[in-house]
């Protein structure tokens, strides 16, 4: 049975997400948007960001970043599959990446992402997410707040950030409040279901509803002044009420495209690749796309035991998808625009477990940035032998960050403010400076 949002489930896990950020700011001052010393700064060409993620943990030697095959019988270490050559001469990817190696040119592999979290998935996704460890003080943003925090909405009518897949806080807006957390969808059939009116209420009726629940807040707010969790709240459910406009709302009618086209990307994560092309069409500025289907293999990217012997069909559909999406988005010149992002929490091990599959690695792994106006065509960094080991040039997460900040046009060095505590939106992260030469 699928699941579908309803407006009272929209309501509550919007609801819950602002309950954490309210909590976690409970002695905390207000937001001061002062910024550090002015850097220079590349003018940006692009105004949007894709970001699709594999939540698991997709195993770079088994598509990014081949090596040597080894055999999962024989416990031999190696990847998975053969590989094959790409548009970037020396540059070879996973055999089930066919129209990606093409199109690689249009790409930069980078190679050496690296962090120190090994164990626990909800660790990484949030230090992905995040660009830092967490601290018992300050609840940090994600990357899709910080940057709807900075540029905001490209348009009137839509919102800045939209989350694919089920919420989390490590997607969340942290300290900058409820106004930049994101919209999210579960089902790219319904579209945010959660923001129609439902059929027994009237446009007149749901007007007093509106008209009722303002003064309330009205009065409330003339005896509490200066309840700024209540007035981020107030704010961010009217504009939801925004959205429920047919101008937002037509985005999500993906059967206005062409039949070609809507075959072309594939299944699922396909159809929310094309939805999140629709929706930077449209004026959203970051779009995270979650490749969280765990029906094909039972494990999605978290290859453990036999959760290795279908990932080919995961990254079958990964190399449709973002082909597709890359190829469209040539088409509706958009692509030197738009940084699409394929992250994911950590690789995988070149060594097999005893079901035959794969335990967390994430000392090495494989991170891809297409299009922005990138310097593509081009692999960052290079692993040993069994993609175990770092020989040259490391990304860190927080360098990963900034790399996407400078090709957007914000400065990775500039502070934000959480209360009086300046909180720089990198954790000391630097550009790469090869994507942008």
């Amino acid at each position: 049975m699928k699941h579908i949002p309803t407006r009272r489930n929209f309501l509550q896990a919007t609801g819950t997400s602002v309950a954490a950020g309210v909590l976690a700011r409970a002695s905390a001052g207000p937001l001061l948007g002062k910024d550090s010393p002015a850097k220079p700064i590349q003018k940006a060409t692009v105004d949007s960001c894709i970001f699709l993620w594999l939540g698991g943990g997709a195993c770079h030697i088994d598509t990014w970043d081949p090596k040597v095959k080894g055999d999962a019988k024989a416990k031999k270490p190696g990847s998975y599959y053969d590989a094959i050559s790409t548009a970037i001469d020396g540059v070879n990817v996973c055999e089930h990446l066919p129209r990606m190696a093409q199109l690689l040119d249009r790409a930069v592999v980078m190679r050496t992402c690296h962090h120190d979290v090994i164990d626990e998935h909800a660790a990484a996704v949030n230090r992905v997410h995040v660009g830092r460890p967490p601290t018992g003080t300050t609840v940090y943003p994600s990357i899709g707040a910080v940057t709807s925090h900075e540029l905001g909405a490209r348009g009137e009518g839509v919102p800045a950030y939209v989350v694919m897949g089920y919420p989390s806080a490590s997607r969340g807006p942290g300290f900058l409040g409820a106004k930049h957390s994101y919209l999210y969808l579960t089902e790219t059939e319904l579209g945010p279901a959660g923001l129609n009116r439902p059929s027994d209420v009237t446009e007149q009726r749901q007007q007093r509803r509106e008209t009722l629940l303002a003064d309330v807040r009205r009065e409330y707010l003339a005896r509490n002044p200066g309840q700024r969790r209540l007035e981020e709240y107030a704010t961010t459910s009217v504009e939801g009420l925004k959205l429920a406009g047919p101008k937002f709302m037509n985005v999500f009618d993906l059967n206005s495209e062409a039949d070609s086209v809507r075959e072309a990307y594939g299944g699922e994560f396909g159809q929310r690749c094309l939805l999140a092309r629709r929706l930077v069409q449209e004026g959203v500025r970051f779009v995270e796309v979650s490749f969280n289907l765990n029906f094909i293999n039972g494990t999605g990217w978290d290859t453990h035991n036999a959760g290795q012997l279908n990932q080919h069909i995961m990254i079958e559909q990964l190399d449709q998808a973002l082909a597709s999406l890359i190829e469209d988005l040539e088409r509706q010149q958009r692509l030197d625009k738009t940084l699409v992002v394929v992250a994911t929490e950590f690789g995988r091990p070149p060594g097999f477990d005893g079901g035959g599959g794969r335990g967390h690695y994430s000392k090495a792994f494989s991170m891809v940035l297409a299009g922005g106006g990138l310097k593509t065509g081009q692999a960052i960094g290079t692993t040993d032998e069994l993609g175990e080991k770092i020989l040259d040039t490391p990304v860190s997460i927080p360098d990963f960050h900034a790399t996407i900040y400078q090709a957007m046009g914000i400065d990775p060095a500039k502070e934000l403010y959480d209360g009086d505590r300046p909180v720089p939106i990198t954790d000391k992260g630097k550009p790469v400076a090869k994507c942008f030469g």
